[in-house]
């Protein structure tokens, strides 16, 4: 019996990569529906916890630059689906938070594209979120080791 030849690390990142377009390739078709972009849906969907968030994590939630997240928000400022405080524990940074049209447009938008995704069967979701968790640390760890 042949040994079958050894593991590219080109096929584990072809896999991710596959799975990352097709993903958001069906997440586009769904928000596009609601004239939602990916960008924005990722803002939105950590907005959507209630809790205000600072924009710089917000930029690092929605891998979007500073200036570019500014610009994104402040469009979705004007719809009226984000606005903007004072943090009340450091009043130099700014909170975005969710308005109320936001909190309904979000459910919508989010209950559309649950639909649309389709679910791994048995706890196979939960499997490969652990899975990715444990990736994303292992390779934020490997960052932080070469950068010292």
């Amino acid at each position: 019996m042949p040994t079958p030849p050894p593991r590219r690390s080109q096929d584990l990142v072809h896999l991710l990569t596959r799975a990352e377009r097709l993903t958001a390739r069906r997440l586009q078709a769904a928000l596009e529906e609601h004239g939602c972009t990916l960008d924005a849906w990722r803002v939105l969907s950590l907005l959507s916890d209630g809790e205000g968030h600072p924009m710089t994590a917000v930029a690092e939630a929605a891998f979007l630059p500073p200036a570019t997240l500014t610009k994104l928000v402040d469009h979705l400022v004007d719809q009226n689906l984000v606005h903007r405080r004072v943090d009340p524990l450091d009043r130099r940074r700014i909170l975005a938070h969710l308005t109320p049209r936001g909190e309904t447009y979000w459910r919508r938008v989010d209950g559309e594209v649950r639909t649309r995704l389709p679910a791994l069967s048995g706890g196979d979701e939960e499997l490969l979120r652990g899975l990715l968790h444990r990736l994303v640390d292992t390779l934020d760890g490997a960052s932080a080791e070469s950068s010292v």
